[in-house]
């Protein structure tokens, strides 16, 4: 089995603090690669890192034999089937708080020039046109912030929002503690109709896609902005045009779109690019050098703890278990299983036929899947491993040596 950590997409250059220092190879690829040849540089990789151009399915898993876990250098994982990856015992990591400043600052950004109606101004600079008019320019100051989502972003923009004089309110679908002056809606209607700029920050799930459809739309206040720069499929698309074209909205700022090019070769299509009033860029929510330092930061520690200590906090796909530093005269026996009864018996049984003792042990289930994380003191088999991964139910198992 190789012990290669393989990298598309540019992570950036501090993930590869935490490999070096494990002493592994590091193999880099500057772009998402076309599938033969990633399914190729996957043959051989112990640790995979990606960001949302690549794509892992079944087949990529597939190519992979040798593969223990997966790194999302970004927010999502969208692009991850995280049912086979569950399937065969593989952690997908990814890095949710890393770019939520850089977000919540563009969207704060879009805000500000929205209100004061710079996109249009600025095309009509740019064709010799003087519109220098306070016609539907205005302070952000006492006007009224709808925040769809407070999680990580969300919460952080009400707090930048609140500092320069906006009124914040939210919905979430769970109770959450509003930060500082933040109101919490009682309903989604309640927050459109009261909004002079509603901003989107909430996943892709089968409750939020299209959640800005046609009705939703026509409930916000004549005039009102709308911001998406969550997810592609939030928005009805034709309905916002539509909306903007008959004047019922001031303006948009849109950073992710339900189709978006696969490469900057691909051109760009969208009945937005009609409109001066409306912000378009190309799903750079999280894009800044600080953010991308963050996640691949982030990203590669927990790759790291998971090849040298087994642990799975922070994987989206798995049982959740921390179990610390191996502690000196141990090994660690990491064992996937199916989570039904009877296998940590036949586990413990396994173990006990040899000279080793089980010094501590943690197991968790999350759906079908079981993690038990074993710490055993002395001798072991050479086959011992070979024994555990013929257990009935065994999907995955693991020798950590320090």
């Amino acid at each position: 089995m190789s012990d290669t950590v393989v990298l598309f997409e540019n992570v950036h250059p501090l993930a590869d603090r935490a490999f070096e220092a494990a002493g592994l190879p590091i193999e880099r690829h500057a772009a998402a690669l076309a599938v033969s040849d990633l399914h190729d540089r996957l043959s051989g990789a112990l640790l995979a890192g990606i960001r949302s151009r690549t794509r892992m399915d079944k087949a990529a898993f597939d190519a992979a034999p040798g593969l223990q876990a997966l790194g999302c250098f970004c927010i999502g994982t969208n692009q991850v089937d995280l049912d086979t990856a569950e399937a065969r015992g593989i952690p997908v990591f990814n890095g949710p708080f890393g770019n939520t400043r850089s977000v919540a600052e563009l969207t704060l950004a879009s805000v500000i020039m929205l209100m004061r109606g710079i996109p249009a101004r600025s095309s009509a600079a740019k064709r010799g046109e003087w519109q220098k008019s306070a016609t539907d320019s205005h302070e952000v100051r006492a006007k009224k912030l709808g925040i769809v989502g407070y999680g990580n972003i969300g919460s952080q923009l009400s707090v930048l929002a609140s500092a320069l004089g906006m009124h914040v309110y939210f919905y979430d679908i769970e109770p959450k503690l509003a930060h500082g002056n933040a109101r919490s809606c009682g309903s989604l209607d309640e927050l459109l109709e009261i909004s002079d700029v509603v901003t989107l920050h909430v996943p892709s799930t089968e409750q939020t896609r299209n959640i800005m459809n046609r009705d939703a739309i026509a409930k916000m206040k004549k005039g009102a902005i709308l911001i998406n720069q969550a997810r592609g499929d939030l928005v009805d698309i034709d309905a916002l045009a539509d909306a903007l074209e008959s004047g019922a909205l001031l303006g948009a700022a849109v950073d992710v779109f339900p189709k978006e090019p696969a490469s900057k070769d691909e051109a760009f299509v969208s009945p937005l690019q009609r409109f001066e009033n409306v912000i378009l860029t190309p799903h750079i929510g999280g894009s800044t050098l600080e953010a991308q330092a963050s996640i691949g930061e982030d990203v590669s520690s927990k790759l790291a703890r998971y090849l040298s200590q087994g642990s799975t906090k922070g994987a989206v796909n798995v049982p959740e278990i921390e179990p610390g530093e191996i502690k000196a005269g141990r090994v660690r026996l990491l064992s996937f299983h199916a989570n039904a009864p009877g296998f940590l018996t036949r586990l413990n049984e396994s173990i006990s036929s040899t000279s080793a003792n089980i010094a501590a042990q943690r197991l968790e289930t999350r759906n079908g899947l079981g993690y038990v994380v074993s710490d055993l003191e002395g001798p072991l088999p050479d086959d011992f491993l070979d024994r555990v991964n013929a257990l009935e139910g065994s999907i995955r198992a693991r020798l950590i040596r320090p």
